[in-house]
């Protein structure tokens, strides 16, 4: 599916960065190291490169990851982009003081408990994690996202997924999004930074 629709003329989602990557950029410091899970076209791992980050992006489709090398290229920035079944990532091969997931919401609710598991495994003692998806309220909107209800965030959910995490920043909220054509109009959001205590 996503090969299909990465293939088309252009970028999908942009090549700007997500507003909520913009919104967090304080967290983005030269010397740390990111990994940026179901990447896409690689618009957030090259924003992130690009202030300093030695990043890895992985995502699933080769036909976004032949795009986003385009794009780190293009913004002379260098990123370790990996194919790779996120089903399949072993989330404990590196640790990583930043772990960041923008709208891959394609997962239902047992995959999605995996994937969770898996972040929560990624990131160093100390370091962050760093999500931004919808909130059910996006079937309303219809601008964006899976159409699937149980892929959708919710505040308690997330609070129940990283129990144990300090939560920084938890806040759901509407707001229009302009992010190409994958992403356009008034949109039902949710933002989330957790932070794994210090070992």
């Amino acid at each position: 599916m996503w090969n299909e629709r990465f293939s088309k003329p252009g970028y999908l989602f942009g090549t700007d960065p997500a507003q909520f990557m913009r919104n967090h950029e304080s967290y983005f410091k030269p010397g740390l190291s990111a990994l940026a899970v179901a990447d896409g076209e690689g618009r957030n791992s090259t924003y992130m490169a690009g202030r300093g980050v030695a990043v890895t992006a992985m995502d699933s489709s080769d036909v976004g990851i032949e795009k986003a090398r385009a794009l780190a290229q293009a913004q002379g920035v260098e990123v370790d982009f990996q194919l790779a079944d996120i089903a399949r990532w072993n989330w404990r091969a590196k640790p990583y003081d930043l772990v960041v997931g923008v709208f891959f919401q394609f997962a239902g609710p047992e995959a999605r408990a995996e994937i969770f598991h898996g972040l929560r495994q990624s990131v160093k003692p100390g370091g962050h994690i760093l999500l931004h998806g919808y909130t059910p309220k996006q079937l309303e909107y219809g601008t964006g996202g899976p159409g699937v209800l149980e892929n959708l965030y919710t505040e308690d959910m997330l609070k129940q997924a990283f129990d144990g995490f300090e939560i920084i920043e938890l806040v759901s909220y509407e707001r229009e999004l302009d992010e190409g054509a994958g992403h356009a109009g008034m949109s039902a959001l949710v933002d989330m930074v957790v932070r794994r205590p210090p070992a």
